[in-house]
């Protein structure tokens, strides 16, 4: 009794090696997505957004005018990476955005430490872009 080919076998070593370009893809796909979504709940919710802007921009700005500033600079973010122009100052971009997220809020890290994630693709997509 033989065992019939799986069909799928080819198309499985197809996208299983080595594939770069489909990396940078994920990654600046993933990452835009993250940014996007912050972006638009920040404008929806910005109750559960503004505790995690550095009190040296909230004591500056009144209300929501900085969240809301960062969030128009986050959409600009997730669009760049989603085009794919210029990937490595966008992920430069990407983790000091990160960064700017993690550091002030490290006494917070049951919270951000996803952004630690977040922050290590930024650097992967700026190794392999």
């Amino acid at each position: 009794m033989t065992l019939m080919a799986n069909p799928n076998a080819n198309l499985f070593q197809k996208y299983s090696g080595s594939n770069p370009k489909a990396a940078v893809l994920v990654l600046r796909l993933g990452l835009a997505f993250v940014f996007a979504y912050a972006a638009i709940s920040a404008f929806q919710t910005p109750a559960a957004w503004i505790s995690y802007l550095p009190h040296f921009i909230t004591g500056v700005l009144s209300g929501n005018t900085p969240l809301h500033l960062l969030s128009v600079l986050q959409l600009l973010l997730a669009v760049w990476l989603v085009v794919g122009k210029f990937v490595k100052m966008a992920a430069v971009v990407a983790a000091l955005f990160l960064l700017g997220v993690i550091l002030p809020n490290f006494a917070s890290m049951l919270i951000v430490f996803r952004d630690v994630g977040l922050l290590c693709m930024a650097v992967a997509l700026f190794l392999v872009a």
